[in-house]
């Protein structure tokens, strides 16, 4: 095990503890290792300081030790209701109030980038009005054959793969050592989350894939109610810049204009529930970061949703399965919600259904006809994650984004309207998927995707069948005649063999020559 990795968790996990970090997320509900822990943990924490000094040092400090624990922060940011108002403020300022690098630097990389001076591709390039975990952005106007226009200029901050990477190092050394040793850890697959997470960080590195990414989504929402995304200007976009047209909205974390604008903010909250779950439903493609500094409200009130660097996908298969299992909770059919967990291997089969649907029971009806205000999300969470332990339910890594995601959109959609009901608001979107997908135009699709399988295989079949006896025929020969070894072979496993007993045999004289030593330390 490389130490370099160790000691940076150590001190991340320090400075945070040092900071406040526990002592802003409420653990009456979590297990009692964990609660003993936290006050371990909260021994080191700075005394006397107010509730506000205190976000003010935390936020200050996950800028400083990096991107990842940026990222941290702004998700800590869209749950008010978890962390309190005051630290949720603060938090807001990491998703897009970071200190930039010099302009300078950031000229000097679109240079390099596009190959060309700045003066050249840009009237004014000015200065940076936003900068968050990785880029920072730029507010100025392009003009071509097609005319003049505002656009926005995000530039990748130099460095910020370098310090992802040694974030990365650090978790990978966390998450080998909690499968290794730490039991019950083991189901939450520690090691697949940090591969979803770097996953994601090298896909949202490459500025090229979130340009793909925005083009994507509004091929998807081009006719969707008050959804929109930027226009990409794919000739001033490269691996490490993306231009795109400048949003002219007020930011969603600003909820005082919002309400000061006249908007109406409880329909607003629908609007950014509803279009999540209808991205992610309907074309299983959705937006994985959807935090309030990632979302702008233009004037005629369309959400706009800006930074695709974090998307997330769902098979259709796993849509069908997730969507039915909402509608049964939204239907109160829990032994229907239980037996589809099971039949998509979400839970052990040796696990009992019926007491899954019972458990299933304990966590929805309590939260049926309330408003989100009326419903405490660390004691929900902490709920969700006792059922999931007392039925061995494991980890699943492609559904990682997703369930991030709906916490945080939940948070942000909440923050507009604490009066909130998920499931009123989840029900037309949900019930017209199922209408579309389990009705008689969803029956016809998959008829015709398994005719178009089995023509397939048809057609298919006599290459099979030339396979199917070439491979005969050569296990016959082989069983007749053995597996025929070359003389090189033969000899080059000799000296494999060789060395093998050879290294063996040094690695023994190392241990016996060690534990001499050992004993002789030990004995004077």
């Amino acid at each position: 095990m490389k130490l370099a990795p160790v000691l940076r968790l150590l001190h991340a996990n320090f400075v945070l503890a040092r900071e406040g970090v526990l002592g802003i997320v409420p653990v009456e509900e979590a297990p009692p290792a964990v609660r003993f822990a936290v006050r371990m943990g909260r021994i080191i924490e700075r005394r006397g300081a107010k509730k506000a000094d205190m976000a003010a040092r935390l936020s200050r400090a996950l800028d400083r030790l990096g991107p990842s624990y940026i990222k941290l922060g702004q998700f800590l940011a869209t749950r008010a209701d978890v962390v309190g108002e005051d630290v949720a403020i603060e938090l807001a300022k990491l998703q897009d109030q970071v200190p930039p690098v010099p302009d300078e630097a950031a000229r000097r990389e679109i240079e390099l980038a596009l190959g060309a001076p700045v003066d050249t591709l840009f009237d004014d390039l000015g200065k940076c009005v936003a900068a968050a975990s990785i880029a920072q952005v730029y507010h100025t106007r392009l003009t071509d054959v097609t005319g003049t226009r505002d656009v926005a200029v995000k530039v990748l901050r130099p460095g910020v793969a370098r310090r992802f990477e040694k974030d990365l190092e650090s978790y990978y050394v966390a998450a080998h050592f909690m499968e290794k040793y730490v039991k019950s850890a083991k189901r939450l697959r520690p090691v697949a989350i940090v591969d979803t997470l770097a996953e994601s960080v090298r896909f949202e590195m490459d500025f090229r894939l979130e340009a793909a990414a925005i083009s994507e989504m509004a091929e998807n929402s081009a006719q969707d109610p008050r959804f929109r995304v930027p226009t990409v200007e794919w000739s001033r976009t490269s691996r490490n810049i993306l231009t795109m047209e400048w949003i002219d909205g007020i930011k969603m974390s600003r909820v005082g204009e919002l309400r000061d604008a006249g908007f109406d903010l409880p329909e607003l909250g629908r609007v950014v529930l509803q279009s999540f779950l209808r991205h992610a439903m309907r074309d299983g493609f959705f937006h994985a970061d959807m935090h309030q500094g990632n979302l702008f409200v233009e004037k005629d009130g369309t959400l706009v949703a800006v930074d695709f660097g974090i998307t997330g996908r769902l098979s259709r298969h796993e849509r069908g399965i997730l969507a039915q299992i909402l509608y049964g909770f939204i239907t109160r059919d829990y032994r229907r919600v239980a037996e589809l967990h099971f039949r998509a291997g979400y839970v052990p089969e040796t696990q009992d259904v019926d007491l899954f649907a019972q458990a299933l029971r304990a966590i929805g009806e309590p939260i049926r006809d309330v408003t989100a205000a009326d419903i405490s999300m660390s004691r929900l969470l902490a709920q969700l994650f006792e059922v999931t332990e007392m039925f061995q339910m494991a980890t699943q890594p492609q559904l990682i984004m997703l369930q991030k995601t709906m916490v945080v959109v939940e948070g942000v959609a909440r923050s507009l309207d604490p009066h909130l009901n998920i499931w009123k608001v989840s029900e037309p979107v949900v019930r017209d998927w199922m209408t579309a997908e389990l009705g008689p135009a969803g029956t016809m699709r998959r008829v015709q995707d398994s005719a178009g399988a089995l023509v397939e295989a048809v057609l298919q079949a006599p290459e099979l069948a030339k396979r199917v006896d070439r491979l005969s025929r050569d296990l016959e020969h082989v069983l007749e005649k053995g597996v025929p070894i070359a003389p090189k072979s033969v000899s080059g496993l000799g000296r494999y063999a060789a060395a093998r007993s050879a290294l063996r045999v040094a690695a023994l004289w190392v241990i016996a020559i060690s534990l001499i030593f050992i004993a002789y330390g030990t004995l004077s």
